[in-house]
């Protein structure tokens, strides 16, 4: 049965993702779950998708895949969070572009190298990203099956960046110990396996949090 689905999945492209990919098994927040996809994942507040973030760099480099984190704003992320996670800061490559065009033109040229396994682009609260280089950015994105996922500042209830977006996931943080988080990932759009599902990680709190 699950064979057949499959077959039937690879001759629907453009209904439900990438052709030829493998369903198997419950989806997950992970790199190889979201290669050749635009994902957008959101929350009300930054420092739960920045962990959820790293957590896919880390995996990246892992993997010895390249990795670019793109700012649209003029605030960083917070580096030794990411250190203490295990990023290797010096293989991770950061352009601050300054506005949200400058990052989405400075994401199509790093896309179209084919260097990089995965692209994350933090375009902050509400951004308004053209259509015509979010298409780009599918396009790129499933030739070299790169993950390009972009952090927003949303709640749950907001519409995604366009109905070019795979994936789109809201976040959330919950304390279930002294200095000890889960982040949670919920899906509310999936076109490769439809809404609905979750995913939780266990994770330390970043110091100011314990």
């Amino acid at each position: 049965m699950a064979r057949a689905l499959n077959q039937l999945l690879q001759l629907l492209p453009g209904t439900l993702g990438m052709p030829g990919r493998d369903l198997i098994g419950p989806p997950s927040w992970r790199r190889s779950e979201l290669a050749g996809r635009l994902v957008e994942i959101s929350s009300e507040g930054s420092s739960v998708t920045l962990s959820l973030a790293s957590r896919l760099v880390l995996e990246a480099q892992e993997d010895d895949e390249p990795v670019a984190w793109l700012l649209a704003g003029t605030d960083p992320f917070f580096a030794p969070d990411l250190e203490a996670a295990g990023v290797d800061l010096a293989a991770l490559a950061v352009v601050r572009a300054g506005s949200v065009q400058a990052a989405g033109q400075a994401a199509c040229r790093l896309l179209a190298s084919g260097a990089f396994g995965l692209i994350l682009l933090d375009l902050g609260v509400d951004p308004n990203v053209p259509m015509s280089l979010q298409a780009r950015w599918v396009k790129l994105a499933q030739k070299h099956e790169t993950a390009v996922v972009c952090l927003t500042g949303k709640r749950g209830g907001e519409v995604s960046l366009s109905s070019m977006v795979g994936l789109r996931c809201q976040s959330r943080r919950l304390r279930t110990d002294e200095g000890r988080f889960s982040c949670v990932v919920e899906a509310l759009k999936d076109k490769r396996r439809g809404p609905g599902w979750q995913w939780t990680e266990a994770r330390g709190g970043p110091p100011g949090l314990r």
